[in-house]
């Protein structure tokens, strides 16, 4: 059973006031909070067991290794990767990438192609035009339509024998889009292309299963997951990562080390070169169990029925345009005709109601709409309906000041 006030009581962080109001919080997107399950493992790990990992023989050092690779296990399960190490821990979506464009820079070559679709963050775009910079690779953009949804009656037109590379964001962070990535990962690979898939926006509502669709990267970051800050996943397949080269030098990631030569560790430690996160990796098992707890079933009824409701409530507004309206996930960008977001933003937050303005960190879906930039109003499972009651009242409020 879903008992939202059980529930909201998990996240100490509801219960502050912002500027004397109570808090309405609607940035999930940029990052959710974190219920006092994982607080609790966070303050358990630096109170008990702070030591270094892999390396010591000492009780405390043998309890953390033990944990961090516990968690490790719990994300591999999470996920359903056949290995273990197939799991690798980063700081987050945008290292996750770069590791792999890094690893791709040594092997793409002048001339071959990489398509990336036209509804990415910019962690999603940027790595990939540097990786196009070194090699003379070339980047092509699989277009939108207006409803936010990709053209996929485009896609098998950029594919070619040339194609190396496919990226894709599963659910888009600035309008909520689901992207068909099944349909875009089995097409890729009938060309040979490797597909990563950004699952930041995803993974806090769908639970993606990596073998069933059969994709080749999938990366995500804790701190969309009810998780700390700092610490993501990549995720890849065995051949794939044995593949690439190591991403950075430095302790950890050796198997031996003489000025002559050195030779690197097998996975997942190829690429954890350094002391890791370890608390946040145990953190981030502590996320994974605690939304399992509730179940992705459960949130996502709950969430698209929020959705659904804040969809029809703000498209009462006179004048609101939502951007987005292809089949999506507990986000409404909007915008008000003639008022600038910021603007919009700074007054709901003086009446505590926090959401995110700007172009989200997605440039080329402002300028496809000629806008710059919207607000944003994105969901999690211990939102409320009242809350976006208040929500609307507030843009209404906003909108009757600005106008």
């Amino acid at each position: 059973m879903f008992d939202i006030d059980t529930i909201r009581e998990d996240f100490p962080i509801l219960k502050r006031e912002v500027h004397g109001k109570p808090l309405i919080y609607f940035d999930n997107g940029a990052t959710s909070q974190t219920p006092k399950q994982v607080i609790d493992t966070i303050v358990n790990y630096y109170t008990n067991y702070n030591a270094n990992i892999h390396r010591g023989v000492h009780t405390l050092s043998q309890e953390a290794t033990d944990k961090y690779e516990e968690a490790r296990v719990k994300i591999q399960n999470h996920f359903n990767a056949k290995h273990s190490y197939e799991i690798i821990f980063t700081a987050g979506t945008t290292e996750s990438i770069n590791i792999i464009a890094s690893g791709f820079s040594s092997i793409i070559k002048e001339g071959d192609e990489v398509i990336v679709s036209a509804l990415e963050h910019h962690s999603n775009i940027v790595p990939w035009q540097m990786m196009c910079e070194k090699t003379g690779a070339q980047l092509k953009v699989l277009p939108m339509n207006e409803d936010g949804s990709l053209r996929m009656d485009l896609f098998d037109e950029l594919l070619t024998n040339k194609t190396k590379l496919v990226f894709c964001n599963h659910v888009s962070n600035a309008l909520g889009t689901i992207n068909p990535i099944e349909t875009l990962i089995h097409k890729a690979h009938k060309f040979g292309a490797y597909v990563l898939i950004d699952g930041a926006q995803a993974c806090p509502h769908i639970k993606p299963d990596v073998q069933k669709l059969d994709v080749d990267f999938y990366v995500t970051s804790a701190h969309k997951m009810c998780g700390p800050t700092g610490v993501g996943i990549l995720y890849g397949k065995k051949e794939l990562l044995e593949m690439l080269p190591p991403y950075q030098g430095g302790g950890e990631m050796i198997e031996t080390v003489t000025f002559e030569k050195t030779t690197y560790a097998g996975l997942p430690h190829k690429f954890e070169a350094g002391t890791p996160n370890i608390c946040g990796g145990i953190a981030f098992g502590a996320a994974v169990d605690y939304m399992n707890s509730i179940g992705f079933e459960t949130i996502q009824e709950r969430e698209n029925e929020l959705l659904h409701y804040a969809t029809e409530k703000l498209t009462e507004i006179e004048g609101l345009k939502i951007y987005g309206t292809a089949n999506k996930t507990s986000v409404v960008s909007f915008n008000i005709a003639n008022i600038h977001p910021y603007d919009i933003g700074a007054i709901l937050d003086k009446l505590g109601i926090a959401v995110r303005t700007g172009h989200h960190c997605a440039q080329p879906i402002m300028d496809y709409f000629k806008i710059p930039g919207t607000v944003r109003a994105s969901l999690s499972f211990y939102n409320t309906k009242e809350e976006i009651d208040t929500l609307v009242a507030a843009v209404k409020k906003a909108k009757m000041m600005l106008s």
